[in-house]
Order: C-alpha cells, then sequence, then structure tokens
C-alpha cells in the first residue's frame, strides 16, 4: 500500500480527478491549500510555488492505493506535466505505509 499525494493550482483539479480515475484511484480526499512564497526566509518547500511574495490557491489530493495504482498515477502525472508544460505543475509524492489498522 502507499500513499500517493498530489499538489497542484485549483486550475487543474479536474486534470487531477480524471488522472486519479485513470490510475484507478476512486476513493480519495480532497482538501483547499493557501501555497506562499517567502524568499526571504528559508523554505523546505523552495520549487514547490512561484517565486516572490505570492500566495496561491491551491489543492492537495491524496489517497492510500495499491501499489500499482500509485505508481500509474505518477507515471500520468509526470506524462501530463511533460505534455502539458503548465505554469504550476503537478506535483506528486508515493510515501510507502509501513503500517496500518
Amino acid at each position: 500500500m502507499k500513499l500517493l499525494i498530489v499538489t497542484c493550482v485549483k486550475e487543474c483539479k479536474n486534470d487531477v480527478y480524471k488522472i486519479f480515475k485513470q490510475a484507478n484511484i476512486n476513493v480519495f480526499s480532497a482538501t483547499d491549500l493557501v501555497g506562499f512564497k517567502n524568499n526571504q526566509t528559508f523554505n523546505i518547500a523552495e520549487e514547490w510555488f512561484a517565486r516572490g511574495d505570492e500566495k496561491f490557491d491551491s489543492l492537495m489530493v491524496f489517497s492510500f492505493t495499491a501499489d500499482e495504482n500509485a505508481e500509474r498515477g505518477l507515471e500520468l502525472f509526470n506524462n501530463y506535466n511533460e505534455t502539458n508544460q503548465p505554469d504550476f505543475p503537478i506535483r506528486a509524492f508515493m510515501l510507502p505505509v509501513e503500517k496500518f489498522i
């Protein structure tokens, strides 16, 4: 089992939902985010959002899913970014789930 986490600007949310469906991920959660980029301090996610003191309405979508679904999702998100070359690429992360109840 994997935890697939995806972040995107809200304008891409329908594309993210379509990719989840294509990856056979039919159960997921989503939450609104406001991403900030402040160049004056160290930011662990410094490549996450555009440069400048701006804020961005974003979305985080996540799912606990089978390994093959998460792998397929990453592949599809990578293809989406390469094909569409958006100003704000979709970011996706796959994390192992070691234990669960």
